[in-house]
């Protein structure tokens, strides 16, 4: 599956910006689906993840109560709605899904990528 993330720009702290990851066919629902982010000089993190139905999520503790992800099964796309945005929130955000269906917390779990979209909070 090919997946295409966008909706990354520059928002201020305090702001609001949506992720959209887009997949190419129509197996998406099966997938278990995540968001990644990656800031400069630092690894890979898990920012959430969301099973097959989207029936059940999870959020690394940065981020939870601030960002939510869902999914449109019927048209291929897993969002992530990020709210009170902070500096640190500043990096490459990257969509992933693995085939099993369910939530995987290790970027290596994961078959599939997207190429990353950048978020950028200014202070």
């Amino acid at each position: 599956v090919q997946l295409q993330a966008s909706g990354g720009g520059l928002v201020q702290a305090g702001g609001s910006l949506r992720l959209s990851c887009a997949a190419s066919e129509g197996t998406f629902s099966l997938y278990g689906m995540g968001w990644f982010r990656q800031a400069p000089g630092k690894e890979r993190e898990f920012v959430a993840g969301i099973n097959w139905s989207g029936g059940s999520t999870y959020y690394a503790d940065s981020v939870k109560g601030r960002f939510t992800i869902s999914r449109d099964n019927a048209g291929n796309t897993v969002y992530l709605q990020m709210n009170s945005l902070k500096v640190d929130d500043t990096a490459v955000y990257f969509c992933a899904a693995e085939p099993t269906g369910y939530i995987r917390y290790y970027a290596g779990e994961y078959a599939y990528w997207g190429q990353g979209t950048l978020v950028t909070v200014s202070s």
